[in-house]
């Protein structure tokens, strides 16, 4: 099949998982063109099926905010047209379901089916705006085919925007072949140099990833035995972390590491995973780390307790109770093994359920369905 992709390229999880897919599919034969403003933050041309199309948004003075749904309408009707795509998958309804369907309605009577897979903050935040919600519901409810990551994000999309459509859940994937223990180079010894745990972080650093919580859970850890903090990422929380970090004064203890390729590199080197956001549609960034053998403390809201099962891969906690994390975090750091036990039941748990060898034939036969009934 030709596939056009269009995601935000930006350090996030509808990126990251619309980019691996795009890989994922390409690896298995397929031609996939990605069409955004700028190459997504995970993605290697290497490969000959693998291509960027940028899309190039004009400024003029008329224009407080340039028109980029426009712009992206008219660059995937320009990519259908001289690639020859069988469709469009977009990932994040807003805006790029809307820019689909205009690029659909510029194509008739030619036939360029679009599939539109939402990711969480497009229906629970930003979708759910009323600015944006009549034109969020209509575009779900025009695209040839609609899914979602998790049963709680369907869920929360049937209800917030009684959606009569069917809607398929294919969950976020793993390549497990690259995530796993043995991706470590080293740097386990790199940032704990006496053999101290580590703990580890990984989110774009908004409100929402709660990244101050991790700081704080890492500092009642700390207290009760030496420990490290690795963060791997950036986003707007990163001045208030590294203020709470100073204000503890545990500068030599913490590792602020910025955006970072290659993470399964870094996940392979922790001990436990911590991820206590406000909310998750899913948790990916859970799941990746599972892969690699870690457990996760996380929180029991959203889509989370689909990939964490509480007791077996990790611990799941209310939302703000860092005492609670810090407690699961203490007790697991403290057995004999570190941990290791419940990190190994974290891989199996993940190769059960969230492998790309096994959700990815799941979007190929979505996109051979689609294509048949469009």
């Amino acid at each position: 099949m030709r596939i056009g992709i269009t995601c935000y390229p930006t350090y996030g999880g509808s990126g990251v998982v619309a980019t691996e897919l795009g890989i994922e599919l390409a690896a298995r034969g397929h031609e996939v063109h990605f069409i955004s403003y700028a190459p997504p933050i995970r993605l290697s041309l290497d490969g000959e099926r693998l291509h960027f199309h940028e899309v190039e948004v004009v400024t003029y003075p008329l224009f407080d905010h340039p028109p980029y749904t426009l712009a992206l309408a008219t660059k995937m009707l320009e990519v259908f047209e001289s690639e020859s795509l069988d469709l469009l998958h977009v990932h994040y309804a807003i805006p790029h379901s809307v820019s689909a369907l205009l690029a659909r309605s510029m194509a008739a009577p030619r036939g360029l089916p679009f599939i539109t897979t939402l990711h969480g903050t497009d229906i629970t935040l930003v979708g759910s705006n009323r600015s944006y919600l009549p034109i969020t519901k209509f575009s779900i409810e025009q695209s040839d085919g609609v899914t979602s990551i998790s049963r709680y994000l369907l869920g929360k999309t049937l209800k917030e925007f009684d959606i009569k459509r069917p809607i398929e859940v294919i969950p976020n994937f793993v390549n497990c072949d690259l995530y796993s223990r043995a991706a470590d180079k080293g740097l386990a010894a790199h940032w704990a140099p006496n053999g101290e745990p580590i703990l580890m972080h990984l989110s774009n650093f908004r409100p929402v990833k709660r990244l101050t919580d991790a700081v704080e859970i890492f500092t009642l850890v700390r207290a009760k035995m030496p420990a490290k903090l690795v963060l791997i990422g950036d986003g707007p929380d990163r001045g208030a972390a590294e203020y709470l970090v100073r204000k503890n004064k545990l500068e030599k203890d913490v590792f602020f590491l910025g955006k970072q390729d290659a993470v399964y590199q870094k996940l392979a080197a922790a001990d436990l995973f911590l991820l206590p956001s406000q909310l998750e549609s899913f948790g990916l960034a859970a799941l990746e780390a599972m892969a690699c053998e870690v457990p996760v403390i996380g929180t029991n809201a959203g889509g989370m307790p689909e990939v964490v099962e509480h007791g077996v891969d990790g611990y799941l906690v209310e939302p703000g109770d860092v005492q609670a994390a810090a407690r699961y975090a203490i007790q697991i750091l403290s057995r004999p093994d570190r941990g290791r036990e419940m990190g190994k039941a974290a891989r199996v748990d993940a190769k059960k359920k969230f492998c790309a060898n096994d959700v990815i034939p799941a979007y190929e036969a979505y996109y051979k369905r689609i294509l048949s009934e469009a």
